[in-house]
């Protein structure tokens, strides 16, 4: 396997990432695209924790703002009284648990990380929130930086790359790692965003040359799963994009990814398991 021998620090700890480790979905949303991942209720989520916990899953990764293209808006009230319940009842019958915010909101991470998670995973890169990266820097926390262009609502008009995709994610990635790396910034794991501001095509392009992402010299997280650059291609729907999510997994890690986003992490540990 190709992948980058690359740690973060969590907590104190210090996490190897030389070998790939997955990270489970738990959406507290009523919207998100793969209808199975909705976990609107307290209980639910703690009880698909203890199952992706068990089957091998190194983080859990909550997020209440719904990134589907075209999803409904959510303020920021919301998005807190969706997520915070649910990272402080996961935390307190798991105490060891690895949790990771999916938000692109200053106040929701700050909150989200004094409730127990450990990890700031932001879509929009620091594009939508000017305090995020600040944020990030005082709280002292690993920060996932995706790639995206727009909002939820937009995204999918801005697939504009005049340099080609792959080109143009990676010069966005170094202009950024410079700015978050400035003033104190650290633990930075890059995210090229499949399905965000590209087209099908795009996707594939960005997959075929992701071993180019390597060059900037960061821990890589790939979320993939069940998307539609992989229901779009096979015409089918996420409920049946499971085996096609574990066949772009296995390309993304022998191309270098050291994190996988998944909403099946026992497939995804086998992957990992098997490569090795």
């Amino acid at each position: 396997m190709k992948t980058s021998p690359l740690s973060i620090k969590i907590s104190g700890n210090l996490l190897e990432l030389t070998t790939p480790k997955v990270m489970g979905i738990i959406n507290a949303t009523p919207d998100s695209f793969y209808t199975h991942s909705r976990k609107v209720y307290i209980e639910d989520a703690v009880a698909q924790a203890d199952q992706m916990l068990k089957d091998g899953a190194t983080f859990l990764d909550i997020g209440g703002y719904s990134s589907r293209p075209g999803a409904d808006h959510v303020s920021t009230f919301e998005e807190l009284e969706r997520v915070i319940p649910i990272i402080e009842s996961i935390k307190e019958k798991y105490p060891q648990a690895i949790i990771s915010i999916d938000t692109f909101r200053s106040e929701v991470a700050e909150k989200s990380i004094q409730a127990g998670a450990s990890i700031i995973n932001d879509i929009s890169g620091g594009s939508l929130d000017d305090k995020m990266f600040d944020t990030v820097k005082k709280l002292n926390v690993p920060y996932i930086l995706m790639h995206m262009r727009g909002n939820p609502q937009t995204m999918q008009q801005l697939t504009d790359y005049p340099s080609g995709v792959t080109h143009e994610v990676i010069r966005h990635f170094a202009e950024k790692k410079n700015e978050f790396l400035k003033d104190g910034g650290s633990d930075l794991i890059l995210d090229p965003g499949f399905g965000f501001a590209k087209t099908l095509e795009q996707n594939y392009e960005l997959l075929h040359e992701l071993d180019l992402l390597q060059s900037l010299e960061c821990p890589l997280l790939i979320g993939v799963s069940r998307k539609s650059m992989i229901t779009k291609k096979l015409n089918i729907t996420p409920q049946d994009a499971l085996n096609g999510t574990t066949v772009i997994n296995t390309v993304a890690i022998q191309k270098g990814a050291n994190i996988l986003r998944v909403h099946d992490v026992k497939q995804a540990v086998e992957c990992v398991k098997l490569l090795s």
